[in-house]
């Protein structure tokens, strides 16, 4: 056996052994960055290592600080797992060793990239004729939605931005709400169109854009716009109003409607669920992640445009070395150029689970949200702060962030479950995110009994 083979079989070993030891390992670190660093650090070396023991030693030495956010009781960050199909092709994909920036550095992923486009757009209710790409995640997804508006609403008012920049530019006014999620604002900031030169539209108590205060700020706008809207708070889980918003910018003449649908996108794959995400698909682009209710594993994000032209305008390079051909071409459509085939994972995800299993999977994990709510919501000095619309929960305990802290650390230190806290009009909150895959009834409830005991002791 070569060096090479006997690596991977025994990279394959050790994956294997750590999956297989999810159900009852710590699910939080158990050494910070700085304890793993002592352990896998050193001297830069001198001579090399064989790869089985490089293999051998990092798995040993990182294990500690290994999250086992794959597994069914992680609940933070909106985090998926990595289905069977996904992880194994994954591995495939390593050993492949595909760039999948040009057609002619992989025919095969390219392909993958087309297939799998067209399947999203079809499970999340798209444009069938809308130009896709597939960023590192949905905040880059936001950034290059943006990007395609911001070159489409200056292109109608007679302005090359990317051939004259925003110097002189007609002022565009962007429209978020009070709760737009971090990314929007660092995707605003990488496109010179500023943080805080946004208009900020107030928000109801579950965080969504109230329609009556943005139909009062667009009425006030003149010169081109780009509304911003989400599907899927990040804490609460509500959907602002898309329709109703669409129908007050329907009249503005230079408008473009963007939406950050990171997880909260995924409703649309779900009949009981579909109502709140109606109107989603009269916006102009649309941001979603595939690493998390789709579980491929990191990374993968998803970015639909309406309108290929303005896509490919925001995202264009040129240079004589790069081989432009008839065929699709992945790096004319995302911010980077040369990665890692993330298509190839994204088509074995949706394939393995088919248009029924991806439906399946959302209900399940919005009925495991609800079931853990109703248990918490029963539980003395215990309450949900949040209409539970969808895989999100936030918990407070006690009436106190103090309390509520001290709850979040004991979970955490428990190790059966992680899930993370949050601020919520202005108060501390545990935030409850279900999302994984292999989560089950038994995972639920034994997170909750974890909770709750962790409260009385806390």
């Amino acid at each position: 056996m070569n060096e090479r083979e006997a690596a991977l079989r025994r990279a394959a070993e050790l994956g294997l052994d750590y999956l297989a030891g999810l159900d009852e390992r710590h699910v939080g670190a158990r050494a910070d960055a700085t304890a793993i660093a002592q352990r896998i650090g050193g001297l830069l070396p001198e001579a090399g290592t064989d790869a089985v023991s490089v293999v051998e030693e990092l798995a040993g030495a990182a294990d500690p600080g290994i999250v086992a956010s794959v597994g069914p009781r992680y609940f933070g960050f909106v985090i998926g797992g990595a289905l069977p199909a996904a992880a194994a092709t994954d591995w495939l994909v390593g050993a492949w060793g595909q760039n999948a920036a040009l057609h002619a550095l992989s025919p095969a992923a390219a392909a993958a990239e087309q297939v799998a486009g067209r399947w999203m757009l079809e499970l999340l209710g798209l444009p069938a004729d809308a130009s896709v790409g597939l960023p590192t995640g949905a905040g880059l997804g936001n950034a290059i939605g943006l990007a395609a508006g911001r070159h489409a609403v200056l292109a109608r008012a007679g302005w090359d931005v990317e051939a004259h920049g925003l110097y002189g530019a007609p002022e565009i006014t962007v429209l978020i709400g009070e709760e737009a999620h971090a990314t929007v604002l660092t995707a605003l900031q990488y496109l010179g169109l500023g943080r805080d030169r946004v208009v900020r539209v107030p928000t109801d108590d579950q965080g969504r854009i109230r329609a009556d205060s943005a139909a009062a700020a667009l009425a006030a706008v003149d010169g081109p716009l780009i509304a911003v809207l989400q599907a899927g708070n990040v804490n609460t889980g509500a959907f602002d109003p898309v329709d109703e918003i669409a129908d007050a910018v329907a009249d503005h003449p230079n408008t473009w409607i963007h939406v950050d649908g990171a997880f909260g996108l995924w409703a649309a794959v779900s009949p009981s669920l579909r109502h709140l995400v109606e109107g989603v698909d009269r916006a102009d682009s649309w941001s979603t992640d595939a690493h998390k209710w789709l579980n491929v594993g990191y990374d993968c994000g998803f970015v639909a445009v309406r309108d290929a032209e303005a896509h490919r305008a925001a995202m264009s390079a040129s240079a004589s070395y790069l081989m432009r051909s008839e065929q699709r071409e992945n790096w004319e459509w995302t911010l980077d150029s040369s990665r890692r085939a993330r298509g190839f994972v994204l088509y074995a995800a949706i394939r393995s689970l088919g248009r029924e299993g991806v439906q399946a999977l959302v209900e399940r994990c919005c009925m495991l949200a609800r079931r853990m709510a109703d248990r918490l919501r029963d539980a003395e000095g215990v309450e949900v702060l949040n209409d539970v619309v969808l895989n999100q929960v936030m918990v407070r305990f006690g009436g106190s962030d103090e309390r509520t802290r001290e709850v979040i650390a004991a979970v955490q230190a428990d190790g059966t479950a992680w899930m993370g806290g949050t601020t919520w009009k202005g108060v501390a909150a545990m935030r409850i995110s279900v999302s994984n895959w292999s989560t089950t009834e038994a995972d639920a409830d034994r997170t909750v009994d974890a909770i709750l005991r962790c409260a009385a002791s806390a």
